[in-house]
């Protein structure tokens, strides 16, 4: 590449070139072939020099010792070994700009100093003790962190992960209604653990094994789906499922408001407040996955369930909540938790000290920076100029989400909606070698998933469209 050949003349070689904290991939009208490459807002930080294996090292050991199941992005697979807020920097220094946040899991930005001073500090005094004994940090965050939640929604029970959180929520679900059957929607992703694949609704996440009581109602898409945005459509289906699949009565209801891994779908408005008219109905209860859309990710609000104007019954939370430590959590009731009294439950590392401090300290930069009205502003900008980015290229079909959760469909026929597969690969990887980088998602692995650290900026998003912008235009 361009800034790498400039190096080795200028400077005599990689390792100079891993000392500069933006490199010339920075460079203002830097030639990559024929194209010229924008601009990349400026940044004020210079991470130290990575003496560290290379690619070539780390992916021998990867391919030797870890599981090959393990998938990467790209046609050269990144060395990421330095981050800071809405940036990473590769294995030469060279600067990127994250616009995926490590699946909508960085909130607050690579290594905010804030989450991070919490971690140390907590980690200088004890790093773990049991929930068998007491300690401040997992009671001061279980209070904080239900205090942004509406109702009697005040009870928390910390986890590892949210396929934990979701695989503990299913199980209280059912527990608490004495009812096995549990309502999903199509295309959903809701963990990779036994019961969590089985409410997990898209075959390429799931393997052959029993994964049983699970009923898939039909997905209120409103791009692809055949009630369009008509919500209370879509709903009819869920009570056919209860009416002629399950004996009348059914444990609960699990639904992310915004399918991350689907694709970024928002569910059709209309469809939440139904479905969960007919839950009740019927006996169950009703889970919102906040996973990936909560922690004020969509901007008009802290949590996906509130723009559908619904209360559930349980929520569950993981990635945000963290911005990249281990954490999840599973919020509900008093009466529903008392569930878990009738045997013993225990989660060694749930509520572990220093996961905690850095969920506190998460939620207090949420707080202190405005971090959801700039996810608003920013997201609204930023859907604005896709839109009119998809005015000027076919293969966008449809821009869809809300605040920093976006979606991006590509396809190859805007009229019968053909997955545009290859194109999305190639479009990412040649966003990437411009320095940005996006993720990826949807049953065909047409959408791109833009979920960035929520301190993303105005002059991030233009970067990102001009980017986006010429890789499109070399289709």
């Amino acid at each position: 590449m361009l800034q790498r050949l400039l190096a080795r003349r200028v400077f005599g070689g990689s390792s100079s070139l891993r000392c500069l904290s933006r490199g010339f991939s920075q460079l203002a009208e830097a030639e990559e072939g024929n194209v010229v490459v924008p601009k990349m807002p400026p940044f004020d930080y210079t991470p130290p020099p990575y003496d560290g294996p290379r690619t070539d090292e780390i992916l021998r050991k990867r391919r030797e010792f870890l599981s090959p199941s393990m998938l990467y992005f790209y046609r050269k697979p990144l060395n990421i070994v330095d981050g800071k807020m809405q940036y990473l920097f590769d294995e030469d220094g060279r600067r990127y700009l994250d616009a995926f946040g490590g699946i909508a899991t960085v909130s607050c930005g690579h290594c905010h100093p804030e989450v991070v001073e919490a971690v140390v500090k907590q980690s200088n005094r004890i790093q773990h003790s049991t929930v068998l004994y007491l300690n401040h940090a997992i009671a001061d965050f279980a209070e904080a962190l239900a205090s942004k939640l509406p109702g009697d929604l005040k009870v928390v029970f910390f986890t590892n992960s949210g396929t934990e959180a979701n695989e503990l929520a299913m199980m209280m679900a059912r527990l608490y209604t004495g009812c096995h059957d549990i309502i999903s929607i199509r295309n959903a992703y809701h963990g990779n653990a036994s019961g969590t694949m089985g409410a997990t609704a898209q075959s390429i996440w799931k393997f052959n094994t029993i994964q049983n009581g699970v009923h898939h109602a039909l997905n209120p898409d409103q791009y692809r789906g055949i009630f369009g945005s008509d919500g209370p459509m879509y709903a009819k289906d869920v009570q056919d499922l209860i009416d002629f699949g399950t004996c009348g009565r059914v444990g609960g209801f699990i639904y992310e408001a915004i399918q991350g891994v689907g694709g970024i779908l928002e569910l059709a408005p209309g469809y939440l407040p139904a479905v969960h008219g007919i839950i009740k109905k019927a006996g169950g209860i009703c889970i919102a996955d906040e996973v990936q859309s909560g922690f004020a990710r969509t901007g008009s609000h802290f949590w996906g369930f509130e723009a559908h104007g619904v209360v559930p019954d349980i929520v569950t939370m993981a990635k945000g909540i963290g911005n990249g430590i281990p954490l999840g959590a599973v919020v509900t009731t008093p009466q529903i938790a008392k569930v878990l009294t009738q045997r013993n439950y225990f989660n060694t590392f749930g509520g572990n000290p220093m996961c905690t401090a850095a969920g506190h300290a998460v939620l207090k930069v949420i707080e202190k920076e405005k971090l959801q009205e700039n996810a608003f502003v920013v997201g609204s900008y930023l859907i604005e100029r896709l839109k009119s980015l998809q005015a000027k290229h076919e293969v966008i079909g449809d821009v869809r989400g809300r605040g920093l959760m976006i979606g991006v469909e590509l396809v190859t026929d805007r009229q019968l909606k053909t997955p545009a597969k290859d194109e999305t690969f190639h479009i990412m990887d040649q966003m990437k070698e411009m320095g940005v980088l996006v993720g990826k998602g949807g049953f065909y692995g047409n959408v791109f998933r833009i979920t960035p650290p929520l301190c993303f900026t105005k002059e991030d998003a233009d970067y990102l469209i001009d980017v986006m912008d010429i890789a499109m235009s070399k289709l």
